[in-house]
């Protein structure tokens, strides 16, 4: 399956100028914000999707502080191999609750006995990306989706589901309250192919911090 990414800020240019022609709102928002920007790629998908873990539903400065401690524990880097031998007392030392300890472990198994192959996970479609990483414990669509926009650097990934891209929309379009993830799913056809880039500045109107 062929899908678009955006890799360089010439391609992201050219994605937001594409949005900003959709209606006046996203215009506006373009207008204010400049072209979207992403930050680095983390050295590994491993690596993305642990720190995704660690940051489900923490603020970002307390889930950068575990994410620290655990790098700590882990030598430095987090991969697969310097995350399994930690033992769990360690892990809950780092600030980890024990179900993102047991995920990340889950993970961390997976991908050193070969069950899950990320490199060849990321070679696939994105609805396939999202239905290979759920399988892992503590990886719902939400994290599957944020991997896909900001390690993949997907295009077309709406995340109907999070809260701040349903309030930023809303508050965007002046909408009396933000939209179902139903409602939110139809009001994004608009934007295909840069899903991911309308997303973006929905969060961006709340100034709301991304992975």
């Amino acid at each position: 399956m062929t899908t678009t990414t955006l890799r360089g800020d010439d391609a992201l240019d050219r994605a937001s100028a594409a949005l900003a022609a959709v209606d006046d709102v996203m215009a506006g928002l373009v207008d204010r914000h400049g072209p979207m920007r992403l930050g680095a790629r983390r050295p590994s998908h491993f690596e993305a999707l642990a720190r995704s873990i660690v940051f489900q539903q923490l603020s970002g400065k307390a889930a950068a502080t575990i994410w620290g401690r655990l790098a700590d524990r882990a030598g430095g880097r987090v991969t697969a191999e310097t995350l399994l031998p930690l033992a769990d007392e360690e892990l809950r030392a780092a600030g980890l609750s024990r179900a993102k300890a047991a995920a990340l472990r889950d993970l961390a198994t997976r991908v050193e006995s070969g069950e899950l192959r990320l490199a060849a996970v990321a070679r696939r479609g994105d609805d396939a990306v999202v239905e290979a990483l759920t399988t892992v414990r503590g990886i719902g669509p939400w994290t599957a989706q944020m991997f896909l926009m900001f390690q993949l650097r997907r295009a077309d990934v709406w995340p109907t589901g999070d809260l701040g891209v349903r309030n930023g929309y809303a508050r965007a379009y002046r909408l009396r309250q933000p939209p179902t993830p139903e409602e939110l799913a139809t009001h994004g056809e608009r934007f295909r192919p840069y899903r991911s880039v309308a997303a973006w500045y929905c969060w961006r109107v709340l100034d709301t911090e991304t992975p």
